[in-house]
C-alpha cells in the first residue's frame, strides 16, 4: 500500500492510500488534487473516508463523486453532502481490502470520527482529521474539554506503532508552543530539530506516530505534573483535575504567538 500525503490549501493534506490500482482518500477539501494525482498514477477512487463536516474536509466531495462514483462514507451526527454511508464508534468498513475501525472523537466538531486499521503493511495507521496532530490538537469548535481529553485519551491507548494521519502541517507552529510548555524535554528538542530539516527540504512531518507524539504532544500528556505545573504557573486559578489543566492548556495555545 502506497500513503501519499497530497497538499492543498494553505497547509492541508488529502491523504491518499493506493494499491496501484484502486485508491481512497481522507478529507477531500478540494477535489482537484486529488483527481490529478489520479490521472497521472492511473488510479480508480474507489472509497472517500470523511472525519467531520469542515468546508476544508468535504469541499471536494461532490466533485468527486460525480467523477468517480466512489463510495462515501462519514460521520452519522453531522451534516455531510450526500449520499453517505453514516457512522459512528465501533463500526467497521472495508476499504481496498482494508478493515477501518471507526472511532468517535468528540471536541474538534461535536461528531468527528477517525479511522484506524490495525495492520496495513504491517504497521497501525490512523486517520484523525482534526482531533490530534503533531505536537498539537485541534481547536474546541463545538466540543468540550473533557470531551477532547476523553477522545485524546481514546487515541493515545492505540498501539504506539501507529501512523498518525492527520490534515494540516502545523507541526512547527505546534512544537514553538510545546516548547513553552515543556523547555526541557529533550526528546521534543530533537523532535523539532528533525521537523524542521523535513520542512527545510519542503518535506512533510507527517506521518508521526502515537509513541512519538505522547513523549512530545503537551495534549497527550497534561497528567504529567511537569505539564500540570506549566498550567497552573501560565493561570493560578487553574483547578489540580485533569479537564481543568487540558483546558488551560488548550486555552494558553489558543492565545500563544
Amino acid at each position: 500500500m502506497n500513503l501519499i500525503p497530497l497538499p492543498a490549501f494553505q497547509d492541508n493534506y488529502l491523504w491518499v492510500l493506493h494499491d496501484g490500482q484502486r485508491a481512497l482518500v481522507v478529507d477531500p477539501g478540494d477535489a482537484q488534487p486529488v483527481l490529478a494525482f489520479l490521472r497521472r498514477e492511473g488510479l480508480q477512487l474507489d472509497a472517500i473516508l470523511v472525519t467531520h463536516h469542515h468546508p476544508d474536509h468535504i469541499g471536494g466531495l461532490d466533485v468527486l463523486r460525480d467523477a468517480t462514483a466512489a463510495r462515501v462514507w462519514g460521520p452519522a451526527r453531522e451534516t455531510i453532502p450526500g449520499p453517505l454511508t453514516k457512522l459512528t464508534d465501533g463500526d467497521s468498513i472495508t476499504a481496498l481490502g482494508l478493515r477501518f475501525e471507526v472511532l468517535d472523537v468528540p471536541g474538534h466538531t461535536s461528531g468527528h470520527i477517525a479511522y484506524y486499521c490495525a495492520g496495513i503493511d504491517g504497521t497501525p495507521l490512523l486517520f484523525c482529521g482534526d482531533t490530534l496532530f503533531s505536537g498539537g490538537c485541534g481547536r474546541l469548535f463545538e466540543g468540550t474539554p473533557a470531551q477532547m481529553l476523553a477522545s485524546l485519551d481514546k487515541l493515545a491507548s492505540l498501539p504506539g506503532a501507529t501512523r498518525v494521519c492527520c490534515t494540516h502541517e502545523y507541526t512547527l507552529s505546534n512544537l514553538k508552543f510545546a516548547r513553552a510548555v515543556e523547555p526541557h524535554n529533550a526528546e521534543l528538542i530533537h523532535y523539532t530539530q528533525r521537523c524542521e530539516e523535513l520542512r527545510a527540504q519542503n518535506l512533510p512531518t507527517l506521518p508521526s506516530t502515537i509513541e512519538q507524539e505522547k513523549q512530545i504532544n503537551p495534549f497527550l500528556r497534561t497528567r504529567l505534573a511537569a505539564v500540570a505545573q506549566a498550567a497552573r504557573m501560565h493561570d493560578a486559578a487553574t483547578p489540580p483535575d485533569d479537564v481543568a489543566v487540558f483546558a488551560t492548556i488548550r486555552q494558553w495555545k489558543n492565545e500563544f504567538k
